[in-house]
């Protein structure tokens, strides 16, 4: 990675998975009663070996993460939104990031299909004048898989609680939002506390370009520790921080429907990924015409 200076600036935020999701998943705003908001997303970490620690260190084998990501809104009245989150992934680990220095294997080379953790939520408006202010309470639960031979996981080994408030408010072509709050693990994961916020504005008639900044710290409360080949992938391991920046462009092909696509990056970060994440989506609306 020393050779590669480009990449030692950009990483993937592991939790959050995909950007343009979790950009939307927390915006302040919410789905009218029997509106409907769903996004297929597509995002990559490909071929990585850097993991950001104290000191930096490598994974043993090259890793690629892909994620494919079902997101869904449901307006179940005016104020209150259902969320649902389906994440799955494929993730590899392929050659020898460091051959000549490698004297004893512990993982081997394996391309993983499984799902991450899957997230329900909701959210509800409490103040709309100018200014919102919504509450949010999510639940990840424990539907991610390990294996062992590999040092693979597709998402924490816990169910995640995750209460958080959310603010914007929105201009004619211009929008700000930011959020706080807290990520509470089962199965001895530490908890974390996350902010963050994003500014967008409307460049042209159906283009928005969006950049956000994320920061999540480890309340290193937890005791759980990963098997030597699951540290050896660096692959949702306990303790994961980062301070984490990004940029999204929007394209509104039709009013209902439009594209996304991003990037997610960090100006530092402890126990993940020092490399881009890549992100692709599609999005489409439904909207109640009483």
């Amino acid at each position: 990675m020393r050779n590669q200076p480009f990449k030692n600036l950009v990483t993937l935020f592991l939790i959050l998975l995909f950007v343009s999701y979790s950009a939307y998943s927390q915006s302040p705003w919410t789905q009218k009663k029997g509106e409907f908001y769903t996004q297929l997303g597509f995002s990559t970490i490909p071929n990585y070996t850097g993991i950001f620690g104290d000191p930096d260190y490598n994974t043993e084998r090259n890793i690629t993460d892909n994620t494919f990501q079902l997101y869904g809104e449901y307006g179940i009245s005016d104020k209150t939104t259902l969320l649902l989150n389906v994440p799955f992934k494929n993730i590899s680990s392929g050659n020898l990031s460091k051959p000549e220095e490698t004297n004893i294997i512990l993982t081997e080379e394996k391309n993983i299909n499984s799902f991450g953790n899957l997230d329900l939520g909701i959210k509800h408006n409490f103040y709309n004048k100018n200014w919102l202010i919504t509450g949010q309470l999510n639940v990840k639960l424990n539907t991610s898989s390990y294996y062992e031979v590999s040092g693979i996981r597709t998402g924490y080994d816990a169910f995640t609680f995750a209460p958080q408030v959310n603010a914007g408010r929105g201009f004619d072509k211009f929008y700000v939002q930011a959020f706080t709050g807290f990520s509470i693990r089962t199965n001895d994961y530490s908890s974390n506390f996350k902010i963050g916020g994003e500014a967008g504005a409307k460049i042209l008639d159906r283009i928005w370009i969006v950049g956000f900044l994320d920061f999540v710290l480890s309340l290193e409360n937890g005791d759980f520790i990963a098997p030597v080949e699951n540290l050896l992938t660096g692959l949702y391991i306990n303790n994961q921080e980062y301070t984490a920046y990004g940029l999204k462009i929007i394209g509104e092909i039709t009013p209902k429907f439009g594209v996304i696509a991003g990037f997610g990056g960090a100006f530092s970060g402890t126990n993940v990924a020092k490399q881009a994440a890549y992100n692709f989506g599609l999005y489409y609306k439904i909207k109640n015409k009483n």
